[in-house]
Formats: C-alpha cells, sequence, structure tokens
C-alpha cells in the first residue's frame, strides 16, 4: 500500500451503480460516504447494503460514512439544469419548498425570516453565490447579488451560525442516528457542531462498540470549543465550505492547519473536505490549483482527503477517484516524515490522566522511535478499538503500519486511519497466540513478506484495556 492519506468518495446518483461502485473501490476509495441531506434514509441504506455487499466481493474493506444533514438551510430546488443568478442583480428570498428561480428563491426554513438581518451576507452553494441582504418586507426578503454564479439542485444557504435558531443534532438527525446505528454504521458525521455539548447528544454507545463520531467543524463557534470538540469526538472534519462563509478566506488555511494538528495531537482522524477537485464535476482533469490544494493537505498531514459533488453528480467519479490517489500517493511519497516527528514534540503527546491511553501513548511514541532506528518496514498493531492504531498513526511513520483487530466494525472504522491496512484478526488468546496469529494473517495478506523483521504492538492479554508490549518479531515462512 504506497499511498499513505485515506479517500472518502461520497456516494450519488451518478456513483451508486454496482459496476461504478466496484470500480470505485479498485480506483481507491477507503471510505464511502452517504450524505443524508440529498438522500432519503431508505437510499442511503440501500447504498450501503450495495457498497458492503460489492466491498466483500472484492476482499477490500470500505468504511461507511454516514453525514447527517443538521441545521443546514438549503434553497428549494432550482432543477438540474444550471442557473445563473447574475451579479448586481436583485433577488427576492422567502420560506417555500416548491422551487427556485433566479430571481425568485424559496428557503426551506421556517425560522429564515427571523434569523437574518440587513446587512447579513448570505452565501449559497458553498461561496458560488453570494447574496446581501437589503431590506425584510413582511414574508420576503430582498438582496442584492453581491457575487453572481451558477446554482443546481437545492444549495445550501449559509446563515451566519451565531443567529441560526436550529441547533446540531436535530430531531431528524436523532432518527438517522437510530436508523444507521441498528444497521452497523461505521461512522456518523454530525454537521453545524459550535460545541462539545452537541456530540454529546448523539445517543450511540462509543465506538468500536458504536460508530465513530465525526464533528464537522465549520462554525465559529466550534472554533473557539476546539480543543473539548476533538476531545468528544472519533474524528474531525475540516468542512471548508461553510468554515469559509463564517471565516474570512484568508483565515482559512491557517484553520484548516491549526484543526488538523490539533486533532492529530490527541490522536484523531482529520477529514480535509469541501471543493477539492471541484472542476472535475465537469471536467476530466483538475486545475493545478486544485492539485496543488490537495498535496497541501497531506502535507498539513491529513488522514484522508474528501470528495463530495465530484463523485456523487459527476461525469467520471472514477477517474476522480484515480487522480486523487495519484495526486495524494506522489505528495505521500514527499512527505517529510523526520520533519514531522520533530514538530510532535512541541504537542501534548501523552494523556497523562488516564493510566491505560497514557501507557498506549508511550509505547507508540517509543515504536515510532524504535522502527526508524532499526530500519524496520512495518509495523503490526494489535487493537480491540483501534485507538492502538490511531495513536501510531499520528506519528506518520515511513513504515508501514498493519492494523489488526478481532471486532469487525474496529477493522471497517481503520479505513479512515492514515497508512493503516485494516486487516480481520480472529484470534483471540494469550500475547504469543495473538502475535503468531497476526505475523501468519498479515502474510497470507500480503502486507508483510516472510523473512521480514516487523514491529508487533498489542497488549499483554486480549481484555488490557492499554498496549503495553512492543516486539521485534521476524515474519515466518508459509
Amino acid at each position: 500500500m504506497s499511498r499513505r492519506t485515506k479517500i472518502i468518495a461520497t456516494i450519488g446518483p451518478a456513483s451508486d451503480s454496482e459496476e461504478t461502485l466496484r470500480d470505485l473501490i479498485r480506483a481507491g476509495m477507503d471510505v464511502a460516504r452517504l450524505g443524508l441531506a440529498h438522500n432519503t434514509i431508505d437510499q442511503a441504506a440501500e447504498r450501503m447494503a450495495n457498497i458492503r455487499r460489492i466491498a466483500e466481493l472484492e476482499d477490500r474493506y470500505v468504511g461507511i460514512l454516514v453525514d447527517l444533514p443538521g441545521p443546514k438551510v438549503r434553497a428549494a430546488s432550482f432543477g438540474e439544469a444550471a442557473v445563473t443568478i447574475t451579479e448586481d442583480s436583485e433577488v427576492s428570498l422567502r420560506v417555500g419548498v416548491q422551487a427556485s428561480t433566479a430571481s425568485d428563491i424559496e428557503i426551506d426554513y421556517e425560522g429564515f425570516l427571523v434569523d437574518v438581518e440587513i446587512g447579513d451576507r448570505l452565501s449559497m452553494g458553498d461561496g458560488r453565490v453570494v447574496l446581501e441582504v437589503q431590506e425584510l418586507d413582511g414574508d420576503r426578503v430582498s438582496a442584492r447579488v453581491a457575487h453572481g454564479g451558477v446554482l443546481t439542485g437545492n444549495p445550501g444557504l449559509h446563515i451566519p451560525s451565531d443567529r441560526l435558531s436550529m441547533r446540531a443534532p436535530t430531531d431528524e438527525d436523532l432518527v438517522a442516528v437510530e436508523h444507521f446505528v441498528e444497521l452497523g454504521a461505521d461512522m456518523i458525521a454530525v454537521s453545524f457542531v459550535r460545541s462539545a455539548e452537541d456530540l454529546a447528544r448523539v445517543p450511540m454507545e462509543p465506538h468500536p462498540t458504536g460508530p465513530i463520531v465525526v464533528a464537522k467543524i465549520e462554525t465559529r463557534a466550534a472554533i473557539q470549543d476546539l480543543p473539548a470538540i476533538i476531545e468528544a469526538s472519533g474524528a474531525v472534519m475540516v468542512a471548508r465550505g461553510d468554515l469559509g462563509s463564517e471565516c474570512s478566506i484568508e483565515e482559512l488555511p491557517i484553520l484548516q492547519k491549526e484543526i488538523i494538528r490539533q486533532c492529530i495531537a490527541l490522536g484523531r482522524p482529520a477529514i480535509t473536505a469541501t471543493q477539492m477537485l471541484e472542476t472535475m464535476v465537469a471536467n476530466p482533469e483538475p486545475t493545478r490549483a486544485e492539485a496543488s490544494d490537495v498535496a497541501n493537505a497531506v502535507w498539513d498531514g491529513s488522514s484522508a482527503v474528501m470528495l463530495s459533488g465530484e463523485t456523487a453528480i459527476g461525469v467520471d467519479p472514477v477517474n476522480v477517484v484515480a487522480t486523487m490517489s495519484r495526486i495524494a500517493e506522489r505528495a505521500d511519497e514527499a512527505f517529510d516524515h523526520r520533519g514531522w516527528a520533530s514538530e510532535l514534540s512541541d504537542l501534548r503527546m501523552t494523556d497523562t490522566e488516564d493510566p491505560d491511553t497514557s501507557t498506549t501513548d508511550a509505547m507508540t511514541q517509543a515504536t515510532a522511535r524504535a522502527v526508524e532506528e532499526l530500519g524496520i518496514g512495518t509495523i503490526l498493531c494489535v487493537s480491540g478499538s483501534g485507538f492502538t492504531v490511531r495513536s501510531m498513526a499520528r506519528f506518520r511513520p515511513a513504515a508501514h503500519i498493519v492494523g489488526l483487530s478481532a471486532d469487525e466494525r474496529t477493522v471497517r472504522q481503520l479505513t479512515l486511519s492514515w497508512g493503516t491496512e485494516p486487516i480481520h484478526l480472529p484470534e483471540q488468546g494469550d500475547l504469543d497466540d495473538r502475535v503468531s496469529a497476526a505475523l501468519e494473517v498479515a502474510r497470507n495478506r500480503g502486507a508483510v513478506r516472510a523473512g521480514e523483521l516487523v514491529g508487533v504492538l498489542a497488549g499483554t492479554d486480549v481484555k488490557s484495556r492499554s498496549t503495553n508490549a512492543l516486539r521485534i518479531e521476524r515474519v515466518p515462512e508459509a
């Protein structure tokens, strides 16, 4: 596995056929995202079942990320054909769900007229169109188009989050969570998180018993409560569309780096998302700027990069994933592993308040140094919850990481973990049994070679809550 940064691809009408799903997996899709903002629960559940079935036929683990819509304000549909919103024109906005035109836009949100104020700048479609509120007139809002663009479907409308009446998760979100927990979803993303308390309202068991909770950072309030949100989450998404509307454009790249940096310090996977290869919705190649954006996200330390409309509604989803895979792989090859390790020394790398966590932190930190000094090319991490694997991955070692777990859901969740090849390890028993089984299954899967010297991280017994053993082993012959 030469590419270390994972790829999340959004599944939509352009990519949900069996043939396309199979090709997406072969092209490098590690995690499939099902966005409930554009799908019913039943549609997403059907797609989830198909992805699981096809991944099994392909002998691959593919994680399932269910993305809750949250308190997202959307316009009524503009239709499938592109509608041009002309700069400096006047538009009228009102509450409704029927249809939108270039001059009369309906907003599917009852509180719209209460939450907006004169002077607000409202962005649509992740900033493609910007409207400036001029007048509040009864049941309508008059606005000037400050920045024109093209809209299709049901684009989101960004209202400043500090005045948005709705909170995350919504009642509809909670219904969806209950449904997809029962179906065994691997990860659930919570949209428009403002505080760690929002995540506490999501009704499910912590992973691996339940899905990983992915906190989407897309509000200024979330930035202000960032350490607590990261601590309360299982992973974090830098959702640059709405975050870019909340913050100044020049601030966004700095925030991206800081969010990722704090995630890595706490061993949480960090996803960089929104408009990464946007032009490939309609074109066969990305712009040079987009290619650089993906590479820089890799060098920032992103665990995964995400595709949205590019694979959901784009003209060639498989080509998009293959292109992103090539860009990420080349960026991974140029990644400064030594420089990264040096920078990590300034971060909080050990949780001294929890003895189990601090033991695993210390062991993975020691392993990162040991494998470099010994020139070891592969680290086998045997983990029940996946914590050991994620803790190891934050060091971004040059060595290949193989994450092994007896829990099938943990294995699928490791598809989000940087540089990790997830493998199911059915063997339980004492440390010797698990180490022997890990070496054998990794060799049989082609993750290691017979005779290779590898590092093996594990707990001394199967019930251990911490990783407290590092062994240097030679892979046996078959």
